[in-house]
């Protein structure tokens, strides 16, 4: 194979790929910041036959939370999973030394949610998806003893 040859993947491939992409960039952050605490976070809520109706998953890393999915199936939206994935999703990372969390949702799924949850809007790229945007939100994290400032 030509060195200088893109090959293109498969679906089948491509998870393979973005694993081994993200454990190489992680390795050059974490040597040019010289913050080595980047952990997987993740956590799940089950029905009582043992499936995941509901679910989170991010990363800490530098102070910070990302989280990069969060969903609960159709039936039982609006009924607090979200806000409960959320609460130990911040509780874990104040423990883990995060000050913030930052998400993204599409225009079209939950911002109202994140807004009631305290997130704030930093920023929205306009189509994507065409017709849609993707909001950038902020959550700054305080301990229980911290002053809301409110």
């Amino acid at each position: 194979m030509n060195a200088n040859s893109v090959a293109l993947l498969d679906e089948s491939q491509c998870q393979g790929l973005e694993s081994f992409l993200a454990d190489r960039i992680y390795e050059f952050n974490s040597k040019t910041t010289g913050y080595l605490d980047g952990r997987l976070l993740a956590g799940s809520i089950r029905n009582d036959a043992g499936e995941i109706i509901a679910g989170f998953s991010g990363h800490t890393w530098g102070g910070c939370c990302e989280i990069s999915h969060l969903w609960v199936i159709e039936s039982m939206r609006g009924q607090g999973l979200g806000r409960r994935l959320l609460e130990a999703a911040e509780a874990e990372a104040l423990r883990r030394g995060c000050e913030q969390v930052v998400l993204s949702t599409h225009s079209f799924q939950a911002p109202e949610f994140y807004k009631r949850l305290g997130y704030q809007e930093v920023f929205a790229i306009e189509g994507r998806p065409r017709g849609y945007s993707n909001i950038i939100y902020i959550k700054q994290l305080r301990r229980e003893h911290e002053p809301s400032g409110i």
